[in-house]
């Protein structure tokens, strides 16, 4: 499978976006709980997590417990939830940050591990069905410093498009976490689309093959992530449309 890059079709839609602004507050709030749900529930999907949209929709909004679904299905609900809304913070900024990135995962992790939530691995780990071995934890800390000072230029030098895949890249790359790795470089990615003025982008569980596929391109054999930042660019490009469509109902009188 092979994904061209959407960057001229995602900036069109985008500008047709930025024609609506100044976006009411009420729309603003609409159109973030349901963002909200959307990336919590596939976020949490790739990863197995076995909750369905309307489950985490009841469980974020109402504040109910769904029978029959583990404490930790739940957990990471409410904390991908928390950590969203930081990301929605640390966007008023346009910078990020090594702190940045461990507090989202903090955010995201107490509940489940609290000694473990905001902190690098100290073992080594090992993915199942890959052949990418992930960094030694004794070099952790200095490649995350690594990471940290490359991102001003990167994010001067690339689209913010290719940018947001990038660090998206980088961070499943270093795999600094114990455990959720994906899901913070997917709101990494998220924070660098939404101070660029891009909307928040959704990767539905059923591409979920295509996007392990292309984020493997990334790390093993070769190491060309052409097909991954197509493959961002074209859910860019669609979770735009869709962005573009609620906006259109919500300025409907």
């Amino acid at each position: 499978m092979n994904y061209q890059n959407k960057l001229t079709q995602t900036d069109k839609i985008n500008k047709e976006i930025q024609a609506f602004r100044p976006i009411s507050k009420d729309s603003l709030k609409q159109i973030k709980e349901y963002f909200r749900i959307g990336l919590t529930y596939s976020s949490n999907a790739i990863e197995g997590n076995t909750l369905t949209e309307t489950e985490t929709k009841i469980i974020l909004e109402d504040g109910l417990t769904i029978a029959g679904k583990s404490l930790k299905d739940h957990y990471e609900a409410s904390g991908h939830s928390e950590a969203f809304d930081f990301v929605y913070d640390l966007a008023k900024k346009k910078t990020i940050t090594e702190k940045d990135i461990q507090n989202i995962h903090r955010l995201f992790y107490y509940r489940i591990d609290e000694d473990n939530a905001g902190k690098y691995r100290k073992m080594s780990v090992v993915i199942t069905g890959s052949d990418f071995r992930p960094t030694a934890p004794s070099k952790l800390p200095a490649l995350m410093k690594k990471f940290e000072a490359k991102i001003p230029a990167m994010r001067k030098n690339l689209h913010p498009i290719v940018f947001a895949a990038k660090i998206h890249e980088e961070l499943v790359t270093i795999h600094p976490f114990v455990d959720g790795n994906g899901r913070i470089a997917r709101l990494l990615m998220n924070l660098a689309l939404i101070q660029s003025d891009y909307v928040i982008t959704i990767i539905p569980p059923v591409l979920r093959r295509d996007y392990i596929t292309t984020v493997s391109q990334c790390t093993t054999g070769k190491k060309d992530n052409t097909n991954f930042i197509g493959f961002i660019s074209c859910m860019v490009y669609e979770s735009s449309k869709d962005y573009l469509r609620l906006l259109k109902h919500l300025s409907k009188k």
